[in-house]
């Protein structure tokens, strides 16, 4: 509606200028060499429009005839880029479904035809790392760090190609620069983050953390974990040096993170330490209104040193009220009664445990009472020792495949922050159908979960490969791989 109205106004004005010219005719002469032109003021404007869209004409066509050459040349720059990019496109189509002789064809064909473009880089990078060629992807990525578009592309891939190589001393350097050149990058930040977890560099880890959460790479909520986990970390380095200082990461791990069982833990024992028990009740009580823990019960029961067994016991009995008898509490309250040479007690607490899904722990404790009660001889001892061997698994701290009895910031395996969890190992040795109907043998079956007697034979779901600091590791209970290969870029 608007462009009508315009032209209709411009077409008033056409008429009307027409209209003014015809009423002041008037006469145009021109003198040029001896020559005298006169003509109309109407004919002389028509005459010079004539001229203007002539000289236009031929203008252009000049112009079209000096750029022809250019016009060739950037026609076939842009055939060339088509080319290119098509090639591009479909190397990243190999690269994703696998298939490394087209991807290097085709990656060798967009770098010809399209130079140093870092698409061109990233697509040759990624078909050497699918065909295996290491060397060859190395070298693709380090062409990346000297172009400044790229950089932080190019120290990704080498990134990953020194994590293959076991080369963590590179990989944490690339990370470094990377996190440098961009702070918002994430692989970079979580690569750093692990490096400094792995030297046990917490105040440079919570730094990190910290960092990551103003540049918004993580919520609050997992900012606040994370930050709980590492001065629990740093509190358990420092409880024997520095028990002060440790303290207060301890209590500070304890208001961010209030169902971290370690951070409760070690803060209950640094303030039984410096002979605040009440403080130091308070905070086991209050982790184990959220989260009863064996670790807690124990801590709780040791609270003041030399006490009776009957003290231990009457503790043990108020954690039963606090938790409205959780099987934990009848944990502590059984083991405190075998101390304290309540026998009957011992089993009047653990009997709810035996009849619904008893546990490998409920039997040994069994066990343990029979034996103190009527020596290591005991056939219901021996029995009860047997049942254990079948018995499902208890609940451990587990990471990544690992089961272990201690609690640990990083998992070995992956590095991971905060990976351990209070769980049940799945068990996948099927304890539960491993012999006959029948009871075994009980002469054959002998172990304890807890440390009193041998330890268990192979077979049996608790054979230990190794250690964590302060802790048994058990086998992984599924295949874990440390070095998934892993392709960098878009064709991932």
């Amino acid at each position: 509606m608007w462009r009508a109205l315009a032209f209709l106004a411009l077409l008033a004005l056409a008429a009307y200028g027409a209209v003014w010219l015809a009423d002041r005719p008037g006469v145009v002469t021109v003198t040029w060499g001896g020559y005298e032109l006169a003509t109309s003021l109407a004919a002389a404007l028509v005459g010079v429009m004539v001229l203007a869209v002539v000289l236009g004409f031929i203008w252009a066509f000049a112009r079209g005839i000096l750029n022809l050459p250019e016009r060739l040349t950037l026609s076939s720059r842009r055939r060339r880029q088509a080319r290119g990019y098509n090639a591009l496109s479909r190397g990243m189509v190999a690269v994703g479904s696998g298939d490394p002789i087209a991807a290097r064809r085709h990656a060798g064909e967009a770098e010809r035809l399209l130079g140093a473009e870092p698409l061109a880089l990233l697509l040759t990078a990624q078909a050497a790392q699918i065909s295996g060629d290491r060397a060859g992807a190395e070298r693709a990525f380090r062409r990346m760090v000297d172009d400044p578009e790229t950089r932080v592309l190019g120290l990704r891939g080498l990134f990953v190609e020194a994590r293959r190589q076991d080369d963590e001393t590179s990989a944490r350097a690339y990370a470094i620069e990377a996190a440098r050149l961009a702070p918002s990058v994430t692989w970079a930040n979580e690569a750093v983050m692990e490096s400094q977890c792995a030297d046990r560099d917490w105040s440079g880890a919570l730094d990190t953390v910290s960092r990551r959460a103003a540049l918004g790479l993580s919520d609050k909520a997992a900012m606040r974990r994370q930050r709980a986990v590492l001065l629990t970390a740093s509190a358990l380095d420092l409880e024997a040096g520095d028990p002060e200082r440790a303290l207060a990461q301890a209590r500070e791990a304890v208001k961010l993170a209030p169902d971290l069982v370690p951070a409760a833990a070690v803060a209950g024992r640094l303030f039984a330490r410096r002979g605040d028990l009440k403080r130091g009740a308070k905070v086991v009580e209050a982790a184990w209104r959220a989260n009863p823990h064996p670790d807690l019960a124990r801590v709780y029961l040791d609270l003041r040193t030399g006490d009776s067994s009957r003290d231990r016991l009457a503790r043990a009995e108020t954690l039963a009220r606090i938790s409205s008898w959780h099987p934990e509490a009848r944990f502590a309250i059984a083991r405190a009664a075998l101390d304290a040479r309540e026998f009957g007690r011992a089993r009047d607490v653990l009997a709810p445990l035996l009849t619904d899904q008893p546990t490998v722990r409920a039997y040994e404790l069994m066990a343990e009472i029979e034996e103190a009660e009527h020596g290591a001889q005991s056939g219901k001892a021996r029995e009860w020792q047997a049942r254990a061997a079948r018995a499902p698994r208890d609940p451990a701290w587990c990471a990544d495949g690992l089961v272990t009895d201690r609690w640990a910031p990083i998992s070995p395996v992956s590095g991971r922050l905060d990976a351990f969890v209070w769980q049940t190992p799945p068990d996948l040795l099927g304890r539960a159908h491993a012999g006959p109907a029948h009871e075994p043998d009980p002469a054959a079956v002998t172990g304890s979960l807890n440390g009193s007697g041998p330890a268990p034979k192979a077979g049996n779901g608790a054979a230990t490969i190794g250690t964590l600091p302060g802790g048994t590791v058990t086998p992984p209970v599924v295949p874990v791989s440390a070095k998934v290969p892993e392709v960098v870029g878009p064709g991932r």
